[in-house]
């Protein structure tokens, strides 16, 4: 059975889930977490993500992201592919270093923000790599640890939650961690990691409840949500690949979306592929990283190795691309 694409849009929060191959150790040292962190700071100053929440665990690491104009999968391909190459090449290892593809989970912002902040800051507990609550306020490898103030990430977005305890930070930090502390005693919170519809309504329990009703109920694996937010983004999504399937069935290609740039910008062709920084190329490289990564779906990658560019370029030239599009009304 082919699996689903993922779900995004810029603004949305995700919760990811990432894991070694065999449950093995993807971080066997501090210079791992140091090296992964560090890896991940810079890429969400970059692209402009916006990282609620983190741990790292020896076998498994959690992500709370809230994506900008960069899609995530290029956030998490660029994260991972990295980090993995180097530690291949650091222990002298070959192969995959994680399970499949990361697991990412599409959340409802106001039912499941605050949950999904402490249940994913609760790991180390969990996991018995902290002792007790002084203990987790120090591990420097959560999230935790800089909305609480112990430690500073001018990478981590703890403004946001922050303010959902409080104006003054003080106040908010007691509150947040008050709230935290009270999750230790729920354990493991199924209804936040697992089966899509199980997930969203919170458990068999009320599931039953509604189908005894004769209600049936929209629910996706990809989606944490009730079912309105869920039948939402899948409308909006589907949507987005009926305009994607749409331009490939009319024969859209690169070179179709090469050409599609030089007719609306009334240039060569030669410019549009140029390279440097002379504005013109610029604002036509960026248009065409738009099309056609966020509108045909090409990867970055590919568009990287064509238009002979870094992938990250391509992403911020992607970024250009749609405020061009955007202010000028352009479409492809």
């Amino acid at each position: 059975m082919p699996r689903k694409t993922r779900i995004d849009a810029p603004g949305a929060i995700h919760h990811i889930v990432i894991r070694g191959i065999e449950r093995r150790r993807i971080f066997r040292n501090d210079a791992d977490r140091n090296n992964f962190t560090e890896r991940l700071g810079k890429i969400i100053s970059d692209t402009q993500t916006a990282c609620l929440g983190w741990v790292l665990i020896p076998n498994h690491a959690h992500l709370l992201l809230r994506t900008g104009l960069v899609p995530l999968s290029t956030v998490m391909r660029r994260l991972l592919t990295g980090y993995a190459v180097s530690f291949n090449r650091k222990y002298r290892r070959h192969g995959h270093l994680f399970q499949n593809r990361y697991k990412s989970i599409l959340c409802q912002e106001d039912l499941y923000l605050r949950e999904l902040v402490r249940y994913i800051h609760l790991n180390p507990l969990r996991a018995r790599l902290v002792s007790d609550m002084k203990a987790l306020d120090r591990y420097p490898w959560s999230g935790h640890s800089a909305i609480v103030g112990k430690i500073s990430r001018e990478w981590q977005d703890t403004e946001s939650v922050l303010k959902l305890f409080g104006d003054k930070i003080s106040t908010a930090r007691k509150g947040y961690r008050g709230f935290v502390e009270k999750g230790i005693s729920e354990g493991k919170r199924p209804d936040l990691t697992g089966g899509g519809l199980i997930r969203s309504l919170g458990g068999w329990q009320q599931v039953k409840a509604l189908r005894k009703a004769g209600i049936r109920y929209k629910g996706d694996e990809r989606i944490l949500g009730d079912g309105e937010f869920v039948e939402r983004l899948l409308k909006a999504h589907e949507e987005r690949l009926e305009r994607r399937y749409a331009l490939q069935a009319k024969g859209y290609d690169f070179d179709t979306v090469v050409a599609q740039v030089a007719k609306t910008l009334d240039m060569n062709v030669g410019i549009v592929l140029g390279r440097g920084k002379d504005p013109q190329t610029v604002k036509a490289r960026s248009l065409l990283c738009y099309w056609a990564n966020r509108e045909l779906g090409m990867s970055t990658v590919e568009l990287s190795h064509r238009l002979r560019i870094s992938q990250s370029a391509v992403s911020r030239a992607s970024l250009r691309g749609e405020e061009i599009a955007v202010q000028s009304n352009f479409r492809l």
